[in-house]
């Protein structure tokens, strides 16, 4: 785990790993908001070559409507970004840590609802072999 997010390596195809990841997410009631190919884009933008590397916004409704219940301006922060890319010869997930991402803000009901969210998603991530 990285202090600001959760991490995990394993040893998939690529594609394979972002299909799982987005079931996974579903499971556990988020959608995927975006999806943001960082090679395809760096390609297009700035003509280099970069490695597999996608970030997928997720959001799980109910925990966003009672979040901006809590904190109408926390759409700043939303959504989750999990991101997925290839490092050696192995694939990498990480996902933000809701709880850290919500330090800032000065919400005990946020912070509750972060610590919530914080649960699902890393179970998603835990769910990955």
């Amino acid at each position: 785990m990285i202090d600001y997010g959760f991490i995990k390596e394993v040893e998939k195809d690529f594609e394979d790993v972002v299909k799982k990841v987005t079931e996974n997410l579903k499971q556990a009631g988020f959608g995927v908001l975006t999806s943001i190919d960082v090679q395809e884009k760096f390609k297009e933008k700035l003509g280099i070559d970069f490695k597999k590397y996608i970030i997928l916004g997720a959001c799980n409704p109910a925990n966003a409507h009672k979040a901006l219940e809590a904190e109408e301006n926390i759409g700043l922060m939303l959504p989750c970004n999990v991101i997925v890319y290839e490092k050696d010869d192995k694939v990498v997930i990480a996902a933000i840590r809701p709880s850290v991402a919500m330090q800032m803000i000065k919400n005990t009901e946020l912070k509750k609802i972060a610590v919530e969210v914080e649960e699902q998603i890393k179970h998603v991530i835990e769910q990955l072999e």
